[in-house]
């Protein structure tokens, strides 16, 4: 079935109703009843706080919540002002299709900007509002990204792979390329409504990175704003976050064959304007099962290393036979074999146009592999410190791209890499 909109009928009559705003936050929600009032009421404070004066939307989108999700914020009162509406969406089950609703209210509305915010947030303060949509409304940006003061072990998936795949295709610093909480201009929001994107997997798996691969690539001025502590329903990278890892790097991979021509080119990396407002405190712990971490990559060896040898060149596929056969105690995965796993990964995604998720679950253990590797090397030291590894990791990423054009244009013929390119 082809959508034409994400909008039900009693949303667009109740937008025609409303007619014009200055400013939508889009809440994107399924089942977070538990959260989604403390949301709501700090975005309605810091409206009334920073934009008493801008006629503001509340909208939900929600993704038919089998708990009490819709009637908590249905009956969660706003200030006088304020307008609310929560809905359902129409299209595919996901995050794509509750974003594209919010961008079409933008377009109705006609508002100069749009804010969207997670509903399992606990850390969201009134200010975060104003620091998403200021450098819109005052400062002309189009696309606003968050930075947040996250533990070493939130975030396992931004700090091993799309921080470092985003800055060194496309040379653009943004720390959290799939943040979840952004803002947009009108004109930003209209270039993503009509994109023929919301029925792909694209929308369904990787949204977030998609919106920001986009605005990078379809020129629009892009900053960051400090948003302080992010306190959310963290996972256990080992337990939780295997389909994630799946589902956004295949994203990745795909966005880089759409955008070949726009990456091929750019040599190092430039930082993005950033809005400095951070209030130091520290973020709640992210607890780590070490020991199935390495054990899912040792057991990913066993299960999958003769076809992890049809993947990757001879070079790193010792190199991986060698970390395999680490004790827990002595366990390291270089960075410089992670890049090399990545670039080669992503050029054999690139060879391969059929069963490509079967790939991605392939190499999940991989990924195990060298976060548990990243959780060894930051154990005894802050998570401000670590972030300094990270900085490093994204730095080494940039300095080998050129083996990743070597191995991107190589025959899709070729059965398996050879070391060196």
């Amino acid at each position: 079935m082809s959508y034409k909109t994400a909008l039900r009928g009693y949303t667009a009559k109740r937008l025609e109703e409303i007619d014009r705003a200055d400013v939508l936050v889009g809440i994107p929600c399924y089942n977070n009843q538990e959260t989604i009032a403390h949301v709501m009421q700090m975005v309605s404070h810091g409206l009334a706080k920073h934009y008493k004066d801008l006629r503001a939307v509340i909208l939900v989108a929600d993704g038919g919540s089998t708990d009490d999700s819709r009637e908590t914020a249905k009956d969660w009162e706003l200030k006088p002002w304020q307008e609310k509406l929560v809905s359902i969406y129409r299209g595919p089950a996901g995050k794509g299709s509750a974003l594209r609703s919010i961008f079409e209210a933008a377009l109705r509305l006609e508002v100069q900007a749009c804010a969207v915010v997670d509903s399992d947030l606990r850390s969201i303060t009134g200010d975060w509002i104003k620091y998403m949509l200021a450098p819109v409304l005052d400062k002309g940006y189009h696309f606003v990204a968050p930075v947040y003061q996250r533990h070493k072990y939130d975030g396992t998936i931004t700090n091993n792979i799309v921080y470092n795949l985003t800055r060194a295709l496309y040379g653009k610093r943004i720390r959290q390329p799939i943040g979840g909480d952004f803002a947009m201009s009108r004109d930003l929001a209209r270039y993503y409504t009509a994109e023929e994107v919301w029925e792909t997997e694209v929308a369904r798996f990787g949204i977030d990175i998609w919106m920001t691969t986009e605005a990078i690539t379809g020129g629009f001025k892009i900053c960051q704003s400090h948003l302080g502590v992010k306190i959310h329903d963290a996972k256990d990278p080992g337990q939780h976050l295997g389909p994630m890892f799946r589902q956004v790097i295949w994203t990745l991979f795909t966005l880089m064959e759409q955008h070949e021509s726009e990456w091929k080119d750019v040599r190092g990396s430039v930082s993005v304007p950033t809005f400095d407002h951070r209030m130091q405190s520290d973020p709640e712990p992210v607890k780590v099962n070490l020991d199935q971490l390495v054990a899912q990559f040792k057991l990913g060896f066993k299960q999958f290393g003769s076809l992890w040898k049809e993947v990757f060149c001879p070079d790193c596929f010792a190199r991986i036979r060698e970390i395999s056969r680490l004790p827990k105690q002595r366990f390291y995965f270089p960075t410089e074999v992670w890049v090399q796993v990545l670039y080669e990964l992503a050029a054999t995604f690139h060879a391969w146009p059929a069963n490509r998720m079967n790939l991605m679950d392939l190499v999940t253990p991989l990924y195990f592999g060298r976060v548990a590797s990243f959780v060894i090397q930051t154990k005894d030291i802050t998570s401000a410190e670590a972030e300094e590894v990270v900085e490093d990791q994204a730095r080494r990423f940039e300095e080998a791209k050129g083996y990743l054009l070597q191995v991107w244009d190589r025959p899709p013929s070729a059965p398996a890499f050879k070391a060196g390119g």
